[in-house]
Parts: C-alpha cells; sequence; structure tokens
C-alpha cells in the first residue's frame, strides 16, 4: 500500500520521503524519484533524526506488521511495532509542526457482531493488533486535543494487488493463494471457509487517501474505505484459481479464533470524498495474478518472534514449534 501511495502523491507533484524496513516489501517497489530510508519507526533515535534532517507537511502512516490471527501469539512484538511505532511518529510530528497525519488503522477495531460496521460504532476489537490500531486512532484524538496537529483515520479491509509481498504465510490471503497456487499447492483455509470479508483491490484505496490532508471535512474524522461486496473465503479461494486458470484445489485446516463476518459501511467515505470502490473482484484478481505470474514464486523466513504457543492453530505449532521448543503448549 505504502508503494502504491508514495507513486501517487509523487505524480501529484509532491517530494517524498519513504521510511520502510523492508520486512513486508521491496525496495523495488519504492518509486525511484521517492528517498528511501531504510529503518523502522521503532526506532527513536532514528525517527528523531529523520525529522530534523527535513521538512514535512504531512505523514502518511502505513507501516504496521498486519498480521491479525498471529498477533495473540506475538503481543509484545505486536505492541512495539503497531503502538510505540506510532507514538514515535506522532511525537516527531508534534515536536516539528506536522499539518496532518494520514493514519491506516483497520476494520479489526470493530470485533464481531457489528454488521455492517459504521464509523458510529463503540469498537470492540478481538485480537492484539486491532487493540493497536485502536489505541493509535485514540492517541492522534487527544493528540489534536493538546497540540492541534491534524489527523485523518482511514479503516481500509483485506487489500490487496500488484506489489504485494506474496511470499508472507500469515497474511494477505490473496497473496497467499497465489503464491500456493503457483507452487501446485492446495491453497489452505482456516475452518470452514464460510468466514466473510470484502476484498478491497490497492486503486481503490489510494487515491481518496491522498485527498484527505486537503479535504477540510476529513480531517479529524474515521473512515472505513474499501469494496462494498462481502465473498465467504470459499467464493474467494475459487475466483483466485480461476484467475490463475486453474481448478480450486482447497485444504481447510482447524479454524483458528477470529472475527466470523467482518465488512463495513462507507457511506461517510461518500458523503465526504464522493467516492466508492470501481474494480470488482475479478477484475482486480485478473491484475494481481498477471503481475504474479510474471514474478513467480517468492519465499519468505519463518517468523522467529512467537511469544506464546498455547491455543495456536495446529498447522502453526508445526511450523514453529522446532524454532520455540523452549515454549510450553
Amino acid at each position: 500500500m505504502g508503494s502504491h501511495l508514495a507513486k501517487e502523491l509523487l505524480h501529484r507533484g509532491h517530494i517524498v520521503t519513504v521510511l520502510d524496513d523492508l520486512s513486508g516489501g521491496f525496495p523495488e517497489n519504492v518509486d525511484p524519484r521517492a528517498r528511501l530510508i531504510v529503518g523502522s519507526i521503532t526506532e527513536d533515535d532514528l525517527i528523531k533524526g529523520v525529522f530534523s534532517e527535513g521538512h514535512f507537511d504531512y505523514i502518511f502512516h502505513l507501516a504496521a506488521y498486519a498480521a491479525e490471527g498471529l498477533s495473540h501469539f506475538i503481543k509484545r512484538f505486536n505492541y512495539e511495532n503497531n503502538l510505540i511505532g506510532s507514538v514515535n511518529l506522532i511525537n516527531a510530528s508534534v515536536n516539528h509542526g506536522v499539518k496532518c497525519i494520514v493514519f491506516a488503522s483497520s476494520i479489526a477495531v470493530y470485533g464481531k457482531n457489528q454488521l455492517p460496521m459504521t464509523e458510529e460504532m463503540i469498537p470492540v476489537p478481538e485480537d492484539p493488533y486491532g487493540i493497536a490500531k485502536l489505541a493509535v486512532e485514540q492517541e492522534l484524538r487527544v493528540s489534536h486535543e493538546m497540540f492541534g496537529v491534524d489527523y485523518v483515520v482511514f479503516r481500509p479491509h483485506n487489500v490487496y494487488g500488484e506489489g504485494q509481498n506474496i511470499g508472507d504465510r500469515y497474511r494477505n490471503v490473496v497473496g497467499i493463494f497465489m503464491n500456493q497456487i503457483m507452487q501446485g499447492q492446495s491453497m489452505t483455509i482456516f475452518g470452514d471457509g464460510e468466514q466473510t470479508r470484502a476484498f478491497t483491490y490497492i486503486e481503490d484505496v489510494v487515491p481518496v487517501m491522498a485527498d484527505a490532508p486537503s479535504n477540510p471535512a476529513a480531517l479529524n474524522q474515521v473512515f472505513n474505505v474499501g469494496a462494498d461486496t462481502p465473498y465467504t473465503v470459499n467464493e474467494l479461494a475459487k475466483k483466485v484459481a480461476e484467475a490463475m486458470g486453474v481448478s480450486a484445489n482447497v485444504k481447510y485446516l482447524e479454524a483458528r479464533n477470529e472475527v466470523k463476518h467482518a465488512f463495513p459501511s462507507h457511506r461517510r467515505l461518500y458523503e465526504v470524498f464522493g467516492y466508492t470502490a470501481k474494480v470488482s473482484l475479478e477484475e482486480g484478481l485478473e491484475r494481481m495474478a498477471r503481475w504474479a505470474r510474471s514474478v513467480g514464486v517468492k519465499q519468505s523466513k519463518c517468523f522467529d518472534k512467537v511469544e506464546i504457543m498455547k491455543n495456536m492453530p495446529k498447522s502453526w505449532q508445526e511450523e514453529f514449534a522446532p524454532a520455540h521448543a523452549e515454549i510450553r503448549t
């Protein structure tokens, strides 16, 4: 998402600096017109140095380890990256006169049994990832009230598209499915596959985020952003297989603890931005499938920062257990 947003901002004539630790992305995704600094928002001294060296009017904060299901088992890592790192950015923004922070939150803040999810609802997140995102939203609100820095919060959901790290085994289900297909493997689904989500093509998120700081009606507000039509994961698997030109071959795994149904309303987004999603799931998958076939299979390392093994899905336990034999299940 960050690489697409950087390109959009450059196209609009902005001077762009990118800070990325490349844990989930690749340097070749960064437009060469942007300045790339390799580092993490968790490095407070680095953040202070970057802000001291340059002047930034707007901060677009999309850095996060966005693995909802895994976040139960990596609590400290989750909060250090997704909450404390965000606080480092907010502190620097206040101290250096940033005009507006645009923050990519998540519909994970809502929790379960709130359908369709609307911004007026009281968030009750079900996992540490959602808790961290909600905490950052609240920190932006109180920082605006105390220090006057404006913000816009977007809650995107299930974003996919070209440039995504399809080798990541713990997040981004579309990429996981495509990578599995290219390896001749079955697409793996936790539970019965009847979970529902609305899957969002990247081009239906980036333009509205780029518009946000210049829209006075958007300042200090929260918006859901993404596709409107929910699909089951089973339906998604069939459509991904079609886009990849193969028959759907699915392997069902033990269910994990997750929200069963999650899809939002975008009424507020339309009222303020006059914007709705335009790319159908079929079209978006076709575009991503062409790109995925062009880059081929990707591999990523096993995540080595698991803190808890208890109640972890069996398929993950089998993967993590050898490296974490000291953790009792």
